[in-house]
């Protein structure tokens, strides 16, 4: 049976004093041993400090980003999946929607990233989703099955099976909308199909995430979808009280 993953995405904010009350507040609202997987992703910067402090406890830890190159190299600027595997992630983001419209990265470039982060022991988060537009034109299938297409050309049958999906319709992201249960289910179900296409067995273990707007009023209604294994948060995970309620509704 899959289990869930609940993943707090914290893009760019906090800092060091926040982020140390943040966690110590969000472990006193955690129950000690939960039955899901969490993890947070902070900025870059504070990577090493969020390992530190959450060395010992059931909360893994997640970078927002990796270079496409396994390095080391002249890649200015750039972070290596081995860095992010030495200062302690377990899990990385690969393709988020603000990294493929802010700054231009092609589906080929966010599998090239997932292939880099397999290969230093990282899980990568594989992130697919439709623009607001492109929901309108009735391209939502279509986009999501471009954007996958390139990661099945990349990656082996067995690194298929080491990856998480989320799904983040783009238009849900930030904006306070959310995907109802259904219009979700509908997606993740075609998303499972495409995996089957590909394995059955691996589909049926594959974990797919729900990213947009999720709170902890709609989170155990979205996470009783047939496909929906958890959440991508965004916003809420800067609150220790509404992401411990989202967790608690995965579980």
């Amino acid at each position: 049976m899959r289990s869930f993953l609940v993943a707090g995405n914290w893009k760019m904010h906090g800092d060091s004093a926040g982020i140390k009350q943040l966690l110590s507040e969000l472990l006193k609202a955690l129950p000690a041993e939960p039955g899901i997987d969490i993890a947070v992703f902070p900025p870059a910067v504070y990577l090493a400090q969020v390992a530190a402090e959450m060395a010992a406890t059931p909360v893994a830890v997640g970078a927002q980003n990796v270079c496409a190159q396994a390095g080391p190299g002249a890649y200015t600027g750039e972070i290596s999946a081995a860095m992010l595997t030495d200062v302690g992630c377990q899990y990385v983001l690969v393709g988020h929607s603000e990294r493929r419209s802010l700054y231009g990265e092609s589906s080929q470039l966010v599998a090239e990233k997932a292939k880099a982060a397999l290969t230093a022991g990282l899980i990568p988060v594989v992130c697919v989703g439709e623009s607001e537009a492109q929901r309108d034109e009735g391209q939502t299938l279509e986009v999501i099955s471009s954007q996958l297409v390139a990661v099945f050309a990349a990656l082996t049958a067995a690194e298929l099976k080491k990856i998480v999906v989320a799904y983040e319709p783009v238009w849900a992201i930030g904006t306070g909308k959310t995907a109802s249960p259904e219009q979700a289910q509908e997606v993740h179900g075609f998303i499972r199909a495409l995996f089957a296409k590909q394995d059955e067995a691996l589909a049926n273990e594959l974990r797919i995430l729900y990213g947009g707007s999720v709170k902890a009023n709609n989170a155990a209604t979205l996470f009783a979808q047939a496909d929906i294994d958890g959440g991508l948060v965004g916003g809420a995970s800067l609150d220790a009280q509404e992401f411990s309620a989202i967790c608690r509704a995965a579980e």
